[in-house]
């Protein structure tokens, strides 16, 4: 039943069907035990990195990094590649000042998710669970678009994580339009009533997913006089009536996923080439029609496509595009079969990525080589409007919209960074879209995004380059052979520092591994592919629900 109605709820946002105070909520977050994270310290000092600011700014080191409590307060060239550091030009470490040890090691701000969903009671994820995959994989702060555990869970969560009582990212909460309304809203007034409401109960800013165009841009405009920030997933539902221009320009902030920008880009019609056929709450039909959607849009460098992009840019409007969450639709067997899932993924959210006609995002119905294909001159185009957004000057983001269609927390956000890389960004700008520009579009971008004098202690700490391999940012590492002709893993977080406390992000996973162990061995469960039995004794994890 829960998956069935995981399922629905796009569906009933849409329809302005709201979801009670009583929605169903994963596990919450244990308080901090001994052990886990250290700090924050009167003084701490991390010497040597190489550092990638985030600014623009090519990489430079040494350097070495003061922080008093969670602030930074002094960032000091302390030498020059392969010389050994004077320690006269270091800062002096006094009695109880921490010291950290980093020489040879990168650091970066830390990074920002914008598209974070915290667990799902039908994906069997709890808080615990989806931090510690966020933290390993150096993610700081989280928008949770949605709210689906209720707003008030994730406002205490926000709380809780803003004090450091848990191990969790800096948590911002935006609201599904509507959630918690009593009745259908159905008047401009009563849109606006519950934009209030919404902002009085402490909401960072609002989810929609379509409405009607009067209740739209009244909400719109009631969030935007507040001084609160909005997203949008244009769900096929609502998208004739408001495509993303028409949203942009009655005050959304920022754009989810790309549904809305192909038919912002229509030149030859005003909806989307439906087969006759087609029923949305078919997911093979919702996802397979998507597949074609950006080859029914203008085209790069014609009219429409250079005036919907201008507009845009002149409205300081983010885009954030989440390549990762439909990387399974171009490539199935890629995203179901990552080495992650074996230690890292656990059986109910294996269960609920597999073939099913209730669960959102499980639509491998009959997924061929057709769809594919598809989708991969979706991407073209697609990536081709995103690179050149940026170019222009138009802010991208970097967000994953992990526990979906076999895209799992802090894996699925490197492999976005790839995928950002795949699109044409310069290492230097994926790594800025993953931190300046998502501060940026939070508002937040005087307290962090760029490792600055004054801002909050937030950094990802490694040992390899990853202007060099995005690849060694995975929990798994990536493969090296090295000159004895033997294979390695490298790389992987070091530290992840979220507000001053340093985390130690392998134990971090570690923990994730005990927890993915522990369950599988209760359910007595093996990871198989979908149609395949389980071995003897085992539970299979095909998908049938």
């Amino acid at each position: 039943m829960l998956k069935k109605l995981r399922t629905l709820l796009p569906v009933c946002f849409l329809l302005t069907i709201q979801l009670s105070s009583s929605m169903a909520q994963v596990v919450k977050a244990p308080n901090r035990k001994p052990g886990e994270g250290d700090g924050p310290y009167n003084r701490l000092i991390i010497r040597g990195v190489t550092l990638i600011n985030s600014t623009g700014a090519p990489p430079y080191g040494p350097v070495d990094i003061v922080v008093e409590k969670n602030k930074i307060v002094a960032i000091r060239q302390v030498g020059y590649p392969g010389v050994a550091i004077d320690a006269k030009s270091r800062p002096a470490a006094n009695a109880g000042d921490k010291e950290l040890n980093c020489e040879g090691m990168y650091l970066m701000p830390g990074f920002v998710d914008m598209h974070g969903h915290i667990g799902g009671q039908a994906q069997g994820a709890n808080a615990e669970y989806v931090f510690k995959l966020w933290l390993g994989h150096g993610i700081t702060t989280i928008r949770d678009p949605s709210c689906g555990n209720g707003l008030d869970w994730v406002l205490e969560h926000r709380a809780r994580s803003l004090k450091n009582e848990i191990v969790a990212p800096r948590i911002l909460a935006y609201t599904v339009f509507g959630q918690g309304a009593k009745e259908p809203i159905s008047s401009p007034e009563q849109a606006r009533a519950w934009v209030q409401q919404n902002a009085k109960r402490g909401a960072d800013g609002i989810k929609f997913f379509g409405a009607e165009p009067v209740l739209f841009r009244a909400a719109l405009d009631e969030n935007k006089k507040l001084g609160l920030r909005s997203a949008c997933h244009h769900a096929q539902l609502e998208v004739a009536r408001m495509n993303a221009l028409a949203t942009a320009k009655a005050g959304l902030t920022s754009l989810e996923h790309w549904y809305g920008l192909p038919e912002a880009l229509f030149d030859d019609k005003t909806v989307q080439a439906y087969p006759a056929d087609y029923n949305y709450n078919n997911e093979q039909n919702r996802f397979e029609q998507a597949g074609n959607l950006w080859q029914q849009a203008a085209k790069p460098g014609t009219d429409r496509w250079n005036k919907v992009m201008d507009e845009l840019i002149a409205l300081d409007f983010t885009l954030d595009p989440t390549f990762n969450i439909y990387e399974a639709n171009r490539e199935l067997m890629l995203a179901r079969r990552s080495e992650w899932h074996e230690e890292y993924t656990l059986p109910s959210l294996w269960r609920f990525y597999g073939p099913s006609r209730v669960s959102h995002g499980s639509y491998w119905h009959n997924w061929g080589t057709e769809q594919e294909v598809a989708w991969k001159k979706n991407y073209q185009l697609w990536m081709a409007f995103i690179n050149e957004y940026k170019n222009r000057g138009g802010r991208v983001t970097a967000g994953s919209d992990s526990g979906f269609i076999y895209q799992l927390y802090g894996f699925a956000y490197i492999r976005e960074l790839e995928l950002l890389r795949e699109a044409g960004f310069h290492p230097l700008e994926v790594i800025r879209a993953a931190t300046l520009k998502g501060a940026e579009a939070l508002g937040m971008a005087d307290q962090i995004g760029s490792v600055e004098v004054g801002k909050l202690a937030d950094f990802v700490i490694v040992k390899e380059n990853p202007l060099a391999n995005l690849k060694t940012l995975y929990g798994t590492g990536a493969i090296y052979l090295n000159e004895k002709n033997e294979v390695e893993r490298i790389g992987g977080v070091t530290y992840t520092v979220k507000d001053g406390v340093v985390y130690d992000a392998k134990k971090l996973l570690a923990d994730v591994r005990a927890m993915v162990t522990d369950a599988k061995q209760t359910e007595h469960f093996e990871i198989t592919q979908p149609g395949v039995p389980a071995k003897a004794g085992k539970v299979s994890g095909s998908g049938k629900n």
